[in-house]
């Protein structure tokens, strides 16, 4: 009997999972109905799989499916991962080998020193910029939008993500803003526009920097807005607000208490921040396998439990925490049907091998939002009280004062 039939045996409580080996043998995993999973075949075309797939599932089947040794023939890499994450996140083979033995070396995994997270940073997002082009709204917000109608489109939620965020910074014109981690630029540019603030954006990729500087000097806002390659550490002076979008996610867990420090350092004293990430619901874990080597090296998503007390100990105020629970689902979902829509574009700029890496990322992203624990959540920070209002029907009346499109 080979090793990933009893592996599978226990995995597949839920759905059905038909298996073709590599010996053309036909092994189906069927266990209760489950709504919204569909049936899934695959088949795997290297013997090797028959023992490595149990031994270490997360890293083995993203590689195979990259390397072309494990096809779907029924359904495709969505339905296959969301099968599988909806038995893991019922109970069922929750652990490995691998697994016990990252939870132990964690801390190591996410170490980011300057020096590294410029080298992570540069893995991911000095891509050309024609791939994110394929399948991020015109703005290339990289990043969880909010759809407040469920039918909206993928720019609607986008631009209703960028208003909900500055609703929650409390602009005033004039103040100064810091950009953590500014991608393309597109949040700290529709700042600068619309509540006609100064904004410092950050990064490190220099990719992200030429094309961010290159949209300040196109909407003639170069006098307003400024960008810089630089590390969150490396920074001085004082601003009014800060805001991270899809940051915080790269600093690792060792660094938490430095990063709020130095956000308290650069912030006024009636300073806030919004800070905006992707956490998890179910307590500390570990960064799949897979995606740490292939598209987010040195990154983590973190239980709230492990940044709350950061934030305590540095000194800074929680004045309001909201957890947005199925919109990076969908943000998601709209981006791998853009890719699919666009793989030929995406073939010729790299590979077949890049982009069934990229399918297995965006269907693996989407599954976790749908069928395991992820979420994203915005943390509101200030440092006295008092800088936040009493209730949240600011945010609402804010919202609907910024323009809408």
């Amino acid at each position: 009997m080979s090793l990933f039939v009893p592996f599978l045996r226990n995995l597949v409580r839920y759905g059905r999972l038909t298996v073709v080996d590599a010996r053309n043998r036909t092994h189906v995993f069927e266990g209760r109905p489950a709504p919204g999973l569909r049936p899934v075949t695959i088949r795997l075309h290297d013997p090797g799989l028959h023992w490595r797939l149990p031994l270490r599932p997360a890293m083995v089947a993203g590689e195979a499916y990259m390397n072309g040794t494990l096809t779907v023939e029924d359904g495709d890499i969505y339905d296959f991962i969301a099968l599988a994450n909806e038995n893991i996140n019922r109970g069922a083979a929750r652990f490995s080998p691998g697994a016990r033995l990252g939870s132990l070396v964690r801390r190591l995994q996410q170490w980011n020193p300057v020096t590294i997270s410029r080298r992570n940073v540069a893995h991911h997002y000095d891509l050309s910029g024609a791939l994110y082009d394929l399948f991020l709204d015109p703005d290339r917000q990289y990043s969880c939008a909010y759809f407040v109608d469920a039918t909206a489109t993928l720019e609607q939620a986008q631009l209703a993500k960028k208003r909900h965020i500055m609703a929650k910074l409390l602009l005033q014109p004039g103040q100064k803003v810091l950009d953590i981690g500014c991608g393309w630029g597109g949040l700290a540019l529709t700042l600068a526009r619309e509540a006609e603030v100064e904004v410092t954006g950050i990064t490190l990729s220099e990719e992200q920097l030429r094309v961010a500087q290159r949209r300040a000097e196109e909407a003639q806002l170069s006098h307003r807005v400024r960008f810089q390659l630089a590390d969150y550490r490396e920074l001085e002076g004082r601003f009014d607000r800060i805001v991270s979008v899809g940051m915080f996610e790269h600093v690792g867990i060792t660094h938490y208490r430095t990063f709020f420090r130095r956000m308290r350092e650069l912030m006024t004293d009636a300073g806030l921040a919004l800070l905006h990430a992707i956490g998890r619901s179910d307590g500390p874990g570990t960064t799949n396998p897979w995606m740490r080597k292939y598209i987010f090296p040195g990154g983590y998503s973190p239980a709230l439990s492990e940044v709350l007390g950061a934030v305590e100990r540095t000194g800074l105020f929680v004045s309001d925490i909201e957890i947005l629970r199925p919109h990076y689902a969908e943000t998601l979902r709209h981006w791998r049907n853009r890719f699919a829509e666009h793989r030929a574009q995406a073939a010729a700029l790299y590979d077949e091998r890049f982009c069934r890496m990229w399918e297995f990322y965006l269907a693996g992203s989407e599954t976790a939002f749908r069928h395991q624990d992820h979420m994203v959540w915005q943390m509101q920070l200030t440092r006295r009280p008092e800088t936040a209002p009493r209730t949240r029907d600011y945010i609402g009346l804010a919202e609907a004062s910024y323009p809408h499109s």
